[in-house]
């Protein structure tokens, strides 16, 4: 892998990287919101755009802002301490 190529995925992970709480996540519906912690915008989020197995309410958060169907979406979804 290029020094190009890392640093590339370096660079994109600190400007696309939000994070945000779980406001509210049903897991049988597979869908909530996350508050963004610097806009205090709720964006959606889908199970598939979890990284891990579930999101609780509450959970701090870090995931990358994407163009979906319907608005932005939360993707790339991984719980932080």
């Amino acid at each position: 892998m290029s020094i190009y190529i890392v640093l590339l995925c370096i660079i994109n992970y600190f400007i696309f990287t939000m994070e945000g709480t779980v406001k509210f996540f049903n897991e049988s519906k597979g869908y909530g919101f996350i508050t963004n912690e610097d806009t205090g915008r709720d964006i959606f989020v889908h199970v598939t755009g979890l990284e891990g197995d579930s999101l609780n309410e509450g959970d701090r958060v870090e995931y990358v802002e994407s163009e979906g169907r319907k608005g932005m979406t939360a993707t790339e979804v991984r719980v932080i301490e």
